[in-house]
């Protein structure tokens, strides 16, 4: 089923700012705003949801941790013990302080790798992905607001309007 939307093409940052802040206080659903480059406050204006971004990384950086200290301990205690430089292998506590550079690199590397594949996937973005932006402009110089559209559409097009919309357009999405 198709629902109709408008987008309301602008611009300038802030006057998308103050749109969005005018758009949300006549509780208007504001399903998407797509911008050529970030715009500071804009989630927050749009009532997004935190990100939960940092709690992963966090999660996956005890993994990380967790990875280096079993595989350390059975490669240079359990499987081939050596004695370098005089240091016995007798347990990994006593030689943990020589681990400490292993144990630091692959918490950062596990953290930043599937941060990253967290983030792609959680954006639903992958390679060979159609771009969902409804105007190439969006890339490039505006910003576009999509509205679902219910009620009173005049209205919304008059408030949009007074609120220094360049251009806007009804679309089936």
């Amino acid at each position: 089923m198709a629902s109709k939307v408008i987008h309301a093409y602008y611009n300038d940052d802030d006057i998308l700012m103050q749109a969005v802040k005018k758009v949300k206080a006549t509780k208007h659903h504001i399903e998407e705003v797509y911008c050529p480059f970030p715009v500071h406050g804009l989630d927050k204006a749009m009532g997004l949801a935190p990100t939960r971004i940092a709690i992963t990384s966090f999660m996956y950086g005890v993994l990380g941790l967790i990875v280096s200290v079993v595989m350390m301990n059975y490669i240079m205690i359990q499987d081939w013990p050596q004695d370098i430089g005089g240091k016995p292998s007798f347990s990994y506590i006593e030689n943990m302080p020589a681990f400490v550079p292993i144990m630091f690199e692959l918490t950062v590397f596990f953290a930043a790798h599937l941060m990253v594949i967290t983030f792609y996937l959680g954006s639903r973005l992958w390679p060979f992905k159609e771009a969902e932006n409804p105007d190439p402009r969006t890339t490039d110089d505006h910003f576009v607001m999509e509205i679902e559209l219910h009620g009173d559409e005049k209205q919304l097009m008059e408030m949009l309007r007074e609120s220094g919309a360049v251009e806007i357009n009804k679309v089936e999405k």
